[in-house]
């Protein structure tokens, strides 16, 4: 018994013994495989932030400038002459003739005044100028007379003068009690509004018995003056419209717009030039220009709304980009362009004509160059940038893009304005 027991325990000591290396075995394995992994996650990691501090750009390509420029600017329709209507003489509207809307000929009566004291004032005139008459050919019949005496010891000198230069007086008196009664005559006239020239009554704010002022027009509770009628001529009509100063270039006798209104969808009228202001409102830079279009059906009404669509020839010689490329820096107007080891190069350009969304460029880049497409404010000269396709529903305008690309891939430069990012290929 002794004997196999002392066998037995150094047997089982060996056991312990290995188990316990085997134990630090697999500790020290799982230690060292800790920190190896970690060590390639951390790799890994840094690797990742690197990669993701390079940022990445779509680009494309300048495009030719096309051939024709349009533009299309809001304008306002107004009459070829439109006169408002006031009254000349004070009184009361005996009656009107002539409704909004009705066509009225030049001279035609659209209503009448009823003026009791110009009346009496007309008939004092017309008295006194027959007494002045009869004063007048009194002093004509003494003055005749005392000339008759002249050179007699009858009269003097003295009194003939004074008696012809009654005679004088009293002419003098007829001129000026005749031109009194040609005064009140031509207010006479005015007890009648006429049409000032052919057309059509836009307004009519007068009715029976409304009290009217003497070149005032209808008096209201405040004592303010409207015009009784507004008549407007509308066989041809007048079209205003504020050109911006990137196009006034297109301005000249022969430029011409297709006008659309509202109410008629889909109607087109022509409308040609007729003036422009030659010079731009300080506020807007803008130039208002007038353009004409006949209305012999008078389908167009004074003070509407409408559009104007202009087609200017364009240069296809000069490049353009879309407005979003553009980068503005205390250094200037700048495009970010990639290089062919992918790095950004900031160019300063000069810009022309602003197309709208598009915008010309008269120097600083090429018909090949890579330009970024919106970069960036933080883009630095000599960046490392990686490139990608369109992003879809962003700056694809609609078009199916190419799926976004990481480093490596075959990436195709977008031309300005494209959405298909597939037309020119660039290899990255």
């Amino acid at each position: 018994m002794t004997a196999s027991g002392e066998n037995q325990t150094p047997r089982r000591s060996g056991r312990g013994r290995l188990y316990v290396t085997l134990g630090g075995i697999v500790l020290a394995a799982v230690v060292v495989g800790g920190i190896v992994e970690r060590r390639v996650h951390v790799a890994h990691l840094k690797s990742a932030a690197q990669d993701a501090a390079i940022p990445r750009v779509q680009v494309i390509l300048p495009q030719q400038g096309p051939k024709t420029r349009t533009l299309d600017l809001p304008g306002n329709i107004s009459a070829w002459y439109q006169a408002p209507i006031y009254a000349q003489v004070s009184g009361y509207v005996q009656m009107w003739y002539k409704d909004i809307g009705a066509k009225v000929k030049a001279g035609e009566i659209l209503a009448t005044i009823d003026t009791p004291g110009l009346d009496a004032q007309y008939a004092a005139s017309k008295a006194n100028f027959d007494v002045a008459m009869a004063r007048y050919r009194l002093a004509q019949i003494t003055a005749r007379r005392w000339r008759a005496l002249q050179g007699t010891q009858a009269v003097s000198q003295q009194e003939v003068d004074v008696q012809v230069a009654d005679a004088e007086v009293r002419q003098a008196e007829v001129e000026a009690a005749r031109h009194e009664v040609s005064r009140y005559a031509a207010l006479i006239g005015f007890k009648q509004l006429v049409a000032p020239f052919d057309g059509v009554v836009t307004s009519r704010r007068a009715d029976v018995g409304d009290y009217v002022n003497a070149g005032g027009g209808d008096l209201s509770s405040r004592g303010t003056a409207t015009e009784l009628f507004s008549v407007a001529d509308v066989h041809r009509m007048r079209i205003f419209v504020s050109i911006p100063q990137d196009y006034a270039d297109i301005i000249s006798p022969k430029l011409t717009g297709d006008v659309s209104v509202p109410q008629y969808p889909g109607r087109i009228f022509k409308a040609k030039f007729l003036a422009t202001a030659r010079a731009f409102n300080a506020g807007t830079r803008t130039v208002t220009t007038e353009l004409v279009v006949d209305n012999d059906k008078h389908e167009l009404w004074p003070d509407s709304y409408a559009n104007i669509h202009f087609v200017a020839p364009g240069d296809p010689d000069i490049l353009i980009i879309p407005e979003g490329a553009l980068v503005f820096r205390a250094q200037g107007m700048q495009v970010a362009v990639v290089d062919e080891d992918n790095r950004i190069r900031l160019r300063n350009v000069t810009v022309g004509t602003n197309l709208g969304t598009k915008v010309q460029v008269l120097a600083g880049i090429g018909p090949k160059d890579r330009i970024v497409n919106n970069p960036s404010a933080g883009l630095l000269e000599g960046q490392k940038v990686y490139l990608v396709g369109a992003t879809p529903g962003y700056n694809d305008a609609g078009a199916t893009a190419s799926p976004a690309v990481d480093k490596g891939d075959d990436v195709r430069a977008m031309p300005a304005g494209d959405s298909n990012a597939n037309d020119a290929g660039v290899r990255q």
